[in-house]
């Protein structure tokens, strides 16, 4: 399993137009094979932070459905990132 968590930092007055702007890409990876989960959100403390959380089988499911990259538009607004992609050998629950 794969995750890709950490953050991408905006302009204040840039995050809901940023995040808007995901919603299609959201969908896609929510149908896409592999993805278990897919979501970046508002940080309801700092006002120009987005959280990314994502969940895939597996690094091949993920590429796949990367392809190029984010459009130049989102990662224009993009001030900083922080974003991790881990391999989790084993899941138990919480």
């Amino acid at each position: 399993m794969i995750i890709v968590s950490g953050t991408l930092h905006v302009a204040p007055d840039a995050r809901e137009a940023y995040l808007a702007g995901c919603d299609a890409v959201t969908e896609q990876a929510r149908k896409a094979p592999g993805c278990l989960d897919f979501t970046l959100t508002a940080d309801r403390l700092d006002p120009g932070r987005i959280n990314v959380y994502e969940r895939w089988e597996s690094d091949a499911e993920l590429a796949a459905f990367r392809g190029s990259g984010p459009e130049a538009g989102q990662t224009a607004v993009i001030l900083d990132a922080d974003v991790r992609k881990y391999r989790i050998s084993g899941v138990e629950a919480a």
